[in-house]
């Protein structure tokens, strides 16, 4: 009966010790879409908490899955420092553009083209936490900046107050007009008189 309590007693330490495993995972954080404008660069932000301390084993990994869904291609790695891809799209358009003490391993993509439409995801550990979420940014490049509706209402009541001055300074001008013209003909009729 002992090794029948003995057996429970550490079936139970073993699922609370996975628990607190599960609860110990590194969570990363990113923004879910972003969207730039061809030809520029965009800092693809990606931060992470951790419950241990940051160490030297920190890794950082960020892939790249195209729209088209064909096979994951490697960005970005840094282990103790960071490692631009030997060969690829990003070679040469992507620099490391994190603070590790800060908890943030974000990635800058010099001169984006259309074909970098997809999902970048970025992966930390820290040992010993060497489990958690994947963070995902879905990049939109397009050709140019859609011209937003608060932009049309701005120019639409810019255009509108413009032409009430107009019209405005149209009417006083021609009150002093017929004033001129009443005075003067007032002038007029009492010198003949």
């Amino acid at each position: 009966m002992r090794g029948r309590t003995w057996l429970g007693a550490a079936l139970v330490l073993g699922a609370q010790l996975r628990a607190l495993w599960l609860a110990a995972a590194v969570e990363v954080h990113t923004a879910k879409e972003v969207i730039a404008v061809n030809g520029t660069n965009q800092r693809l932000k990606c931060t992470f908490s951790s419950s241990s301390p940051v160490g030297q084993q920190l890794s950082v990994s960020w892939n790249f899955q195209p729209e088209d869904l064909s096979s994951h291609e490697p960005v970005f790695y840094y282990l103790k420092e960071p490692y631009k891809p030997p060969s690829g799209r990003f070679k040469e358009r992507v620099t490391w553009d994190g603070n590790i003490e800060r908890n943030d391993v974000s990635i800058i993509i010099w001169n984006l083209q259309p074909s970098d439409n997809g999902t970048f995801t970025c992966q930390v550990t820290n040992w010993p936490d060497v489990y958690g979420t994947i963070g995902e940014v879905r990049l939109r490049v397009v050709q140019k900046v859609n011209f937003s509706e608060i932009h049309f209402l701005a120019v639409a009541i810019g255009s509108a107050s413009v032409l009430m001055i107009i019209v405005v300074t149209a009417v006083i001008i021609c009150r002093q007009q017929r004033r001129k013209a009443r005075d003067k003909g007032l002038e007029v009729a009492d010198t003949e008189r």
